[in-house]
Order: C-alpha cells, then structure tokens, then sequence
C-alpha cells in the first residue's frame, strides 16, 4: 500500500475527530487540510515505527496545538448536546478523551499523538471525566452488597457531581429504588450479597427505561468473552478511580450523544 492510500483509508476518522475537536466540520476540516498540506511538503512526517494512523493524528495534533482555536458561540449553536457539552472541556484533556474514547488508540499510541508521556495521558483523560461530569451531571443508583466498596463509589461519584439515589445490595432492593427514583446511570457489581446477579438486576431494569449502566466485577473474564449480548462498560475489582471517573463521563456522554441522534432521527 502507497502513503496516499494509506492516509486516505484514515481520513475520515481524522475529520471525524477534527469535528469533534473544534465544534464545526468546517473549521476541522480546515484543519485536516493543513495536516494534508504539512504531509505533500514533507512526507517524511509519518514515517516512523507508529502505525500510519498514529503519525496521522500525531501531525494533526501538532498543527491544531500550534494554533488558535476558534472556539466562538457561532461555531457550537448547530452541535446537538453532548457535543457542545464535550466541547466545554479544556483543550488537552478533550484530545485525550476523544482519543481513547472515540477513537479507540490504546494509551501508548494517545500519549505519543499528545507527545505526552502515560502517566500525564491518565491525568487528562481523568481531568476530562471531571469537566464532562460538571456538564452533564444525573441521579445514579449503585447496586453493590459491599458496604466499604459503595461507599468508595458513592463518594467518586459525588465528587464529580452527580446525585447517588440509592445503594441497593440485593437485586429486589435495586428495582424499587429504580421504580421510585428512576437514575440516570446505574454502577452495578456482578456477584451480590444474596447470591442474585447484578445482570439480572440491570436486565429487569432495562426492560422498564433505556439507562447507561457499568459493571464492577473481580472477574471480567467471564463477562468479557467477545461473544454478545456482553457488557458495554465493565471495570475490574480493585479498580483505579481516574478509570472509573473518565468511564462514567464517556458513558453518560455517549448515552447523552445517542438520545440525540435519535432525536434528529425522528
């Protein structure tokens, strides 16, 4: 495959991103035009042991950083909610957001894109689920029969601004705080006190209303077997807060950006 192919089979996903970035199509391609126009002076600027993806984002990155970004009311007025939420978050921790989260590089390959060493990435990505959770703050129940662990989750979920409804430790206990305050993000362990499932609590649930919902469990090999229905978010026990955190604002901002495609569906 020549350079130019493979550029091309990734610039969509660069103006997708560059969308997202600056809170316009326009305004990123005009971006990615730059990019594309740096790569024809000097193609050398992908070459690297990187995957050509990387260097790609890794240049665009370079070029948008480098510059003043015209972040005006008149370039967000068309962006459904989530996206202009997304787009009140800082400019780096944005970037790594959207680069783990959307589009799906692995750490090493976002904190080489940033020029960025890991543990800085963790830190934006962290930073991005607080500014994010500000924005887009709901009512969460935790399904979790430990009392040391739902107390740990209700505190971080606290500090990012949320409102904790309930703790339900048994699968009864979580459908009639449900009923009765219904949330908008459920953070579920597996295995519960009373030998029920908190997959089975969850399901129950779902069958009532539509509600992001991420699964705490010590055996993420069970669930996470490449085979559907699967879990769409699951952290492992002993999970690390900043993952948590950055999780439960992507959840909630993907959830948010579906309800408004449905919207403009219908």
């Amino acid at each position: 495959m020549s350079k130019a192919e493979a550029v091309a089979q990734h610039l969509p996903y660069l103006r997708r991103y560059a969308r997202a970035l600056t809170g316009s199509q326009t305004s990123g391609d005009a971006y990615v035009a730059a990019t594309l126009e740096a790569l024809v002076k000097d193609p050398t600027l992908i070459e690297s042991s990187y995957p050509p993806r990387v260097m790609l984002y890794r240049l665009f990155s370079t070029i948008w950083n480098s510059l003043a970004v015209n972040d005006n009311a008149e370039q967000v007025t068309h962006l459904g909610a989530a996206d202009r939420h997304l787009n009140q978050i800082t400019a780096k921790p944005r970037q790594a957001f959207l680069l783990i989260s959307v589009e799906g590089f692995s750490e090493e390959h976002a904190a080489h894109i940033l020029d960025v060493d890991a543990p800085t990435l963790r830190g934006l990505v962290e930073e991005s689920g607080r500014e994010l959770a500000a924005q887009i703050a709901t009512d969460v129940l935790i399904i979790e029969d430990e009392a040391l662990i739902a107390l740990g989750l209700e505190q971080l979920v606290e500090n990012l601004g949320h409102k904790v409804v309930g703790v339900a430790r048994t699968r009864t206990e979580a459908a009639t705080i449900a009923r009765s305050r219904r949330p908008g993000l459920i953070l579920a362990d597996i295995q519960l006190a009373d030998g029920s499932s908190g997959l089975d609590a969850v399901n129950d649930l779902l069958s009532l209303f539509e509600v992001p919902v991420i699964f705490i469990t010590a055996y993420p090999e069970r669930y996470l077997t490449g085979d559907r229905p699967e879990p769409a978010f699951l952290v492992s026990k002993p999970y690390q807060p900043a993952t948590l955190s950055a999780l439960v604002s992507q959840a909630l901002f993907f959830e948010r950006n579906a309800v408004q495609r449905r919207k403009r569906a219908s």
